[in-house]
């Protein structure tokens, strides 16, 4: 099996999987036990904390302000516990709350979840590339909003969103911003100094499921999601677990180690694949993307039986939290493509441990399949 599907999750790296195995086996204390084998596994999560922070500001080109690193047990947890720990706290004059029609599941489920609660929900239109009109966003951010969220790199289409002038938007106007940067971690700057909670996971750079994480700007005050023992500073309660914890930190220390080697391997992937695929068109910005992330579609393909038809290539026809559902993106279809369109698009994600062979290979068979549909057709 060729494996394309990096968006969905990727590979866990041998070193993450080695450094978590003496957690599993040996280490296996209560981090909030006051005994030696517990003190022992806290030190170890504080260590990957701190991998995590380092991690986020990869490429910063300011000191990133002062803030904490909570563990959640994924991405999603982190985004429903800052929107609605944030939502929580705003004043009645600013229960307006920002986003985009391109945003993942987990925000915009919570939104509908706190439309439903009595907040004022606008989601900002994208343009046919996937990226918002700053005009347009500057209009609708207003003195009664309070809070704003967007996506940095879009999980579907991989397009760059100009998060930081949102984010400066969202200061002007003195809402607070929530970046959901869990496709961005170790790939594109996150502009942490614009930001006051963002959200990423592990298993989407190499590391294991099962967990996230959330930064809170230092200052910044939001409800508890979970209630019960008041782990995590008091604001996250559950037994943290020190293998998966030290699987996120190894995770990061790697982007960091690896980030030149990554970045150009990458480059030289995307590069292959729509050198092979050209006669494809692009869904989103060429330009304003992240290059593991290659959203394609071609006139007449159906792409649910080209999936069938490829079975040794894992790809996907969109988001793996959509999938099976039976309706076409909704990020596609924010893009004003039309329900065909979308239904004859997919997504092809690559990254460290994709060999060019193998992404050449998977092309191939893409294509033949994708031939076979056209001439039937005809």
């Amino acid at each position: 099996m060729i494996y394309l599907d990096y968006q969905a999750t990727t590979p866990v790296a041998p070193e993450v999987a080695a450094a978590m195995r003496p957690w599993i086996e040996e280490g296996f204390g209560n981090p909030h036990s006051a005994h030696r084998p517990g003190r022992e596994a806290a030190a170890a999560v504080e260590v990957a904390r701190e991998k995590i922070l380092s991690a986020l500001a990869l490429g910063a080109a300011e000191a990133s302000p002062a803030g904490r690193i909570f563990f959640t047990s994924g991405a999603t947890e982190a985004a429903n516990w800052a929107l609605k720990g944030a939502a929580a706290r705003l004043p009645a004059s600013r229960r307006r709350i920002v986003t985009l029609a391109t945003e993942h599941a987990c925000v915009l489920d919570t939104m509908g979840w706190l439309a439903a609660q009595g907040f004022e929900v606008d989601i900002l239109p994208v343009r046919s590339d996937g990226l918002v009109d700053l005009d347009v966003a500057a209009a609708r951010i207003t003195g009664e909003t309070g809070l704003v969220a967007a996506m940095l790199v879009n999980n579907e289409i991989g397009v760059i969103q100009p998060v930081a002038d949102l984010a400066a938007l969202a200061r002007g106007v003195g809402a607070l911003f929530f970046c959901d940067a869990v496709q961005a971690l170790g790939r594109v700057p996150i502009p942490l100094p614009v930001c006051d909670m963002v959200a990423v996971s592990a298993h989407k750079v190499h590391g294991p499921k099962g967990i996230g994480a959330l930064w809170l700007r230092e200052g910044t005050a939001i409800d508890p999601l979970l209630h019960g023992g008041g782990q995590e500073g008091g604001l996250r309660s559950g037994t943290l677990s020190p293998a998966l914890c030290v699987g996120f930190g190894e995770a990061a220390r790697l982007l960091a180690a690896r980030a030149g080697e990554d970045e150009i391997h990458v480059g030289r992937l995307w590069s292959v694949a729509r050198a092979a695929l050209c006669d494809w068109s692009l869904n989103g910005s060429g330009e304003r993307r992240y290059r593991g992330n290659l959203n394609l579609r071609r006139e007449g393909l159906d792409s649910a039986r080209l999936l069938s038809e490829v079975r040794e290539v894992a790809i996907s026809a969109g988001s793996a939290c959509a999938s099976g559902s039976g309706r076409p993106s909704h990020v596609l279809s924010a893009l004003g493509l039309s329900e065909r369109e979308a239904r004859s698009s997919i997504r092809i994600g690559f990254g460290r441990y994709t060999k060019e062979e193998d992404l050449v290979r998977a092309l191939s068979l893409i294509a033949d399949a994708a031939n076979r549909q056209q001439a039937f057709a005809a």
